[in-house]
């Protein structure tokens, strides 16, 4: 007698990585067994407000959202986006005064004192954001939608807010020198300086009441797809760069590198722990209300 069908909503961002790592899933590569997929693209910060309802049984999150849904969430091993030396970016026009550029660990960009003007974020939830109050306190910002965050320091106003600098996440860490715009500091860099470990910005996570053996099962799928990309990736590249704004195949070969790799397939040890002490940093800076151990499937 065949297994009933089981649906499993996953959601992931509509960005080149995470179309990558879903890519076998969403093209029905290989045999799911019972288990039946629809696939929810949406951002990422849309993503983890969603989450605090469960809504999803599998999703993507910022690392700093499961801090506030571990309660509901079990992290799973494989499908994190680690930046390994590198991470989202603060960017402002170039000639701006508002921060020097190429701020490094030893000499940290000004604080926000020439301009009231606020920072464009991608969401206060995002690991993007929890990384960049550790880095420089307090600070104003404007919730800005990822995709538009280079157009908005562009013009120097979102929705007739203005801004002056915007924490830059997904593509955008790659081309936002096309649009005339300059680093401040690159808070993967900042973070490996400080730690001497990744920076872990996202991971899915799977529901915890639909019970060990669903977890597990629904794992392994996961990793199967990422596992499948990796060995078919002209074909799996091909599908991600239709979710690439902006980039060109080697832009979104250099790019899908960068987040889909061995840390992808398993956090492993280092990875663990850079969750960890991310998730405790960012207690001890007062954004994070209460001290998470994080919990891996």
């Amino acid at each position: 007698m065949p297994q009933p069908t089981q649906r499993i909503r996953v959601g992931h961002s509509p960005d080149p990585d995470d179309a990558f790592m879903f890519f076998a899933l969403a093209r029905r590569k290989f045999d799911t067994g019972s288990f039946r997929f629809e696939h929810e693209l949406v951002d990422i910060e849309t993503l983890n407000r969603r989450a605090f309802s469960g809504e999803l049984e599998l999703t993507a999150v910022s690392l700093h959202a499961y801090a506030h849904l571990a309660d509901r969430y079990v992290l799973c091993s494989c499908g994190a986006s680690m930046g390994d030396g590198y991470g989202p970016t603060l960017v402002q026009k170039k000639g701006s005064e508002l921060f020097s550029p190429q701020a490094t660990p030893d000499r940290p960009p000004d604080k926000i004192v020439p301009t009231p003007f606020p920072i464009a974020v991608p969401g206060t939830l995002t690991t993007a954001f929890l990384a960049l109050r550790m880095y420089l306190g307090e600070f104003p910002f404007v919730v800005t939608p990822f995709d538009r965050i280079l157009d908005a320091v562009a013009d120097g106003q979102y929705e007739g807010q203005p801004v002056d600098a915007g924490l830059v996440i997904h593509e955008g860490q790659l081309t936002y020198a096309r649009q005339g715009l300059e680093l401040v500091v690159d808070l993967g860099r900042w973070w490996l300086d400080q730690t001497g470990l990744p920076l872990p910005l996202g991971a899915n996570a799977i529901r915890k009441d639909l019970g060990p053996e669903t977890i597990r099962e629904v794992t392994r799928l996961l990793r199967a797809s990422i596992q499948y990309g990796l060995d078919h990736r002209e074909e799996a590249l091909e599908y991600a760069l239709g979710f690439g704004r902006g980039l060109d195949q080697d832009d979104a070969d250099r790019f899908v590198g960068m987040y889909v790799n061995d840390w992808t397939l398993d956090f492993g040890p280092r990875g663990r722990l850079a969750v960890a002490e991310l998730l405790a940093r960012g207690h001890a800076a007062g954004v994070i209300p209460t001290l998470v151990v994080p919990e891996f499937v």
